[in-house]
């Protein structure tokens, strides 16, 4: 919340310089505005879960993309340019998901081993990671649990460990990684004996038969741009009535007493009319500048790698660091923490040009210096426009990582072209990743990274502009 509290404090600054008067009103307009700010800072993730669990659970049956609350649904394809439900979408894994609602019931979540990258991430309504689990986590072999919600107050048995969630709305997201269109198969026998079924069935042994849930075509939206484009009633509202089942933490007790004031907590009612005449067009400006003002506002957690940048502790653990949080889940919803994966992006070549669609790049990699991960960890390198969606292309081609078949250079390095257009030497086709032809953005995702990459003694190369 420091930015915009520096922002209103120099724009008054600048007033009083210029022998302008500030009334009472304008200064107490001022700070309502920086509540407001704080307010819509600290709900925006808890909003855009929301949002998006309205999304995924509008089918009365189970797909490929949506299912019901409380049941599982697995992606049979990797992602492509169609897919708009999450910003930033990875195309290295087949994703398994389940939004649930733990007010009149707890859940068992098993996860199988396996022989590849094969991780559960349990996060609460604001995007935190509760848990993780396979590979990744502290204990692998754990595979069974009881997830639990706030108001939990039965037995645990002794075969589950019980994962107690502080809110109601729950997000599992688990990953399974595919080596490809040959691999899916075998994904999808992995993603088949992940479970998850109500307590009462795990203990009676009755099969469980899953309800049948509701379509309401409203709730057709993408998530993303379905949040922004609210208005601060329905926006704040909807905050209100979720901070109900879905309790803050008692470290937010401070910022809940402080944004109570402008009609913002459990249960309350905003009324919009405390904005002002202006209100429209000042939470247009509001909206508009959240990008900027997030960012400038999280520049302690950015970790610099040659061009390329990162995000890194406590993200998916941010604690009472409302802004990242809310920085985080506008770029890039469910993100895992930094011992699970890390991902720098750059827009961006070694000159400190932004990338322009109109030029031809190359990404080099001397002999032995692709992305080190541990074991079972993977890399992948993503190319997405300035919505942060995937690029749409003829090869469905979003991604260049560690599985695909790319040529060597002669001394063992590696070239990897972005281009709008397939490259001149066929031969390096597969070494080609197609972008858009205006601006577009990377995403280097490092899955299990070594302490070498964490601790910044491995650098990503710069990306440099081909003559």
């Amino acid at each position: 919340m420091k930015k915009i509290t520096k922002l209103l404090g120099l724009i008054l600054a600048i007033m009083f310089m210029s022998g302008c008067t500030v009334s009472n009103n304008e200064v107490k307009e001022s700070s309502q505005w920086e509540t407001i700010y704080d307010a819509y800072v600290y709900a925006f993730p808890l909003v855009l879960v929301n949002a998006t669990m309205e999304k995924m659970t509008n089918t009365v049956e189970a797909t490929t993309t949506q299912a019901p609350v409380n049941q599982l649904f697995h992606s049979r394809n990797l992602a492509n340019a169609s897919a708009k439900d999450v910003v930033t979408i990875n195309t290295d894994t087949l994703y398994s998901q389940a939004f649930l609602d733990l007010s009149d019931t707890a859940m068992v979540f098993i996860m199988p081993k396996t022989d590849r990258f094969c991780s559960g991430e349990l996060m609460d309504a604001y995007t935190n990671a509760v848990k993780i689990t396979g590979s990744g986590s502290d204990n692998p072999d754990q595979t069974a649990f009881l997830i639990t919600g706030p108001d939990y107050s039965g037995e645990i048995p002794e075969a589950l460990t019980q994962v107690a969630m502080p809110t109601n709305m729950t997000w599992i997201l688990c990953r399974v990684l595919s080596y490809g269109q040959a691999d899916l198969e075998n994904v999808y026998a992995i993603q088949n004996n992940i479970q998850l079924l109500p307590l009462e069935n795990y203990l009676s042994g009755q099969a469980d038969v899953p309800a049948k849930g509701t379509y309401d075509e409203s709730n057709n939206f993408i998530p993303i741009e379905h949040v922004l484009q609210m208005t601060p009633a329905a926006f704040f509202n909807t905050a209100n009535q979720l901070m109900v089942t879905n309790p803050s933490a008692s470290a937010d007790q401070p910022l809940i007493e402080k944004i109570s004031t402008v009609g913002v907590g459990p249960g309350l009612a905003f009324d919009d009319t405390i904005l002002g005449e202006a209100k429209e067009d000042d939470w247009s400006k509001m909206i508009d500048a959240l990008p900027t003002t997030l960012f400038s506002a999280s520049q302690d957690f950015l970790i610099q790698m040659n061009n390329w940048r990162f995000f890194g502790e406590p993200v998916a653990e941010f604690a009472t660091e409302y802004d990242y949080r809310a920085l985080i889940a506008l770029n890039g919803l469910a993100a895992n923490p930094v011992s699970v994966a890390i991902y720098p992006n750059t827009n961006s070549d070694s000159s400190g040009q932004t990338f322009d669609g109109s030029n031809t790049y190359v990404i080099h990699f001397d002999k032995d210096q692709l992305p080190p991960t541990n074991e079972l960890g993977f890399w992948s390198i993503t190319a997405y426009d300035s919505d942060n969606f995937l690029i749409d292309n003829p090869l469905n081609r979003y991604s260049i990582n560690d599985r695909s078949a790319v040529v060597y250079n002669p001394d063992g390095s590696l070239d990897l072209l972005l281009q709008t257009e397939a490259p001149a030497d066929a031969a390096l086709a597969n070494n080609w990743l197609p972008i858009s032809a205006d601006n577009f953005h990377l995403y280097l995702r490092i899955y299990l990274p070594q302490e070498t990459v964490l601790e910044g003694s491995w650098q990503p190369p710069t990306i440099k502009k081909a003559e």
